[in-house]
């Protein structure tokens, strides 16, 4: 088994239930159409238009799995991405001044990884110096460079102050702080770029400008944040809102806005005005189809709504709309081997021999079989029990999963969905009664919960 660089983090997040941030094209299975679709729409977005493509899946689909893998292949691709995940408290999809901070703070592109804001910022400064020493063969050093620099900055900044005055007043106050070596008010103003509430005053009057970047404000400086990636030779971004669905926890009227605030963003993509912006957005059968969804905003629904056809081979993977098919015990079983692979053991040849793949199919069968025979729900929890199976095998030479392994679905390790399919229980999720309703926990009808499940032994 070759020890792969991103292995490591692939394991360690899996042991923890997660999605890791990188290696994913290692044991993907089954998105090769869809990333192929999504390649020709990224390829019409390059060319200054806007697009989105809005995914559906239930629970344990894989939709953020998907949606990660398509940004990681955007980066490939020169894009930048983004990935936000809505929720109730932290990012309210119709607050847009939140979620467009998080959009900034989760900023990636492949040159620079996480947390690229900054440098994005920083590279179209330089770039605008490069273009000044190339188009005017001038260097640093010449004392008509600054000058020269000014006005490259002035005819780059021209079509942001169009547009967003504040936005290209703030760079402008930015490029000067950093030439005069304030560093301090630098940072207070590239802060201030990124949605952070609280600037100080006199870092604002610096820039000659005041306020916090409201919800209408965002989408202007998103539109502003597009204008800095084209012009830095980005391809365009790509923006994740992942978890959708949680807006049918909220009340009616909080969902109405957050419906509308979905609306927005597609009116301007339509209309050319957030050009190289590709949206992704993800959320279950519920939220699509029923009336605390989609539904409730017909206009919206319209656009995004499509016809699936019983046959999921003859799916248009170009419509608005694509559908995740669940797992299939045999695509489970794929993703086993593949995991079991790239396992960064020391003792490769024990995990090899006792991780074989009669183990794996027993293993895709009991985690299925605990969870009422719904494949869709065990991918979690089976790459999970996976990976601590072969860090025993790895450890303990005396260990034979054959032997001493028992499948145990504790209670605590189970999210909401998957403690319903354990006990053959619906999920029942609450409306929430006020307009900044705590966070709602999705429980099992029914206050009582049989015993565990006793330990079975795994044959192998």
């Amino acid at each position: 088994m070759a020890v792969l660089p991103e292995a490591a983090e692939i394991v360690n997040a899996l042991r923890s239930g997660l999605v890791p941030r990188r290696g994913l094209h290692h044991f993907a299975t089954g998105l090769d159409p869809l990333l192929e679709a999504v390649g020709h729409e990224l390829d019409f977005v390059t060319g200054g238009k806007g697009a989105s493509k809005w995914i559906r899946g239930e629970y344990g689909t894989g939709k953020t799995f998907c949606s990660r893998f398509l940004c990681a292949r955007a980066r490939e691709r020169q894009f930048a991405t983004s990935e936000v995940q809505i929720s109730i408290n932290d990012t309210p999809l119709h607050r847009l001044e939140t979620v467009y901070r998080r959009l900034i703070e989760r900023l990636e592109t492949a040159a620079d990884g996480p947390n690229a804001f900054q440098a994005v910022v920083e590279g179209w400064l330089y770039r605008v110096g490069d273009e000044v020493m190339r188009l005017r063969g001038l260097s640093e050093d010449d004392p008509a460079f600054a000058e020269a620099t000014e006005q490259r900055l002035e005819d780059k900044l021209a079509e942001l102050s169009r547009r967003n005055p504040a936005y290209s007043q703030v760079l402008r106050a930015y490029h000067r702080a950093m030439h005069e070596g304030d560093f301090a008010t630098a940072q207070g103003l590239l802060a201030w770029l990124a949605g952070q509430p609280h600037t100080d005053r006199s870092v604002l009057k610096a820039a000659g400008t005041r306020g916090k970047v409201d919800g209408q404000a965002s989408l202007a400086f998103l539109a502003g944040l597009l204008t800095l990636l084209r012009q830095s030779g980005y391809a365009g971004l790509v923006v994740v809102l992942d978890e959708v669905e949680t807006v049918q926890r909220m009340n009616s009227q909080t969902r109405e806005k957050s419906l509308n605030a979905l609306r927005q963003l597609m009116d301007m993509l339509a209309k050319d005005e957030l050009p190289g912006l590709y949206l992704v957005v993800t959320g279950t059968r519920d939220f699509y189809e029923g009336y605390k969804g989609l539904k409730a905003l017909t206009p919206l629904y319209q656009r995004v709504q499509v016809k699936f056809d019983e046959e999921a081979r003859w799916d248009n993977l170009r419509a608005p709309q694509v559908r995740l098919m669940p797992f299939t015990e045999e695509r489970l079983l794929e993703v086993g081997r593949r995991v079991r692979d790239l396992y960064p053991a020391v003792s490769e040849g024990r995990v090899a021999q006792r991780i074989d793949d009669a183990f794996l199919c027993a293993l895709v069968a009991q985690v299925t079989a605990g969870f009422g025979g719904k494949v869709t729900l065990a991918p979690r929890v089976f790459l999970r029990e996976l990976i601590d199976v072969m860090d025993r095998v790895d450890q303990h030479e005396g260990y034979d999963p054959v032997v001493h392994y028992r499948l145990a679905l504790d209670d605590d390790k189970l999210t909401a969905e998957e403690l319903a399919a354990k006990y053959g229980r619906p999920v029942v999720v609450d409306e929430c009664e006020d307009e900044t309703p705590a966070e709602p926990v999705a429980q099992t009808v029914g206050t009582e919960r049989p015993g565990d499940a006793p330990r079975r032994r795994l044959d192998g």
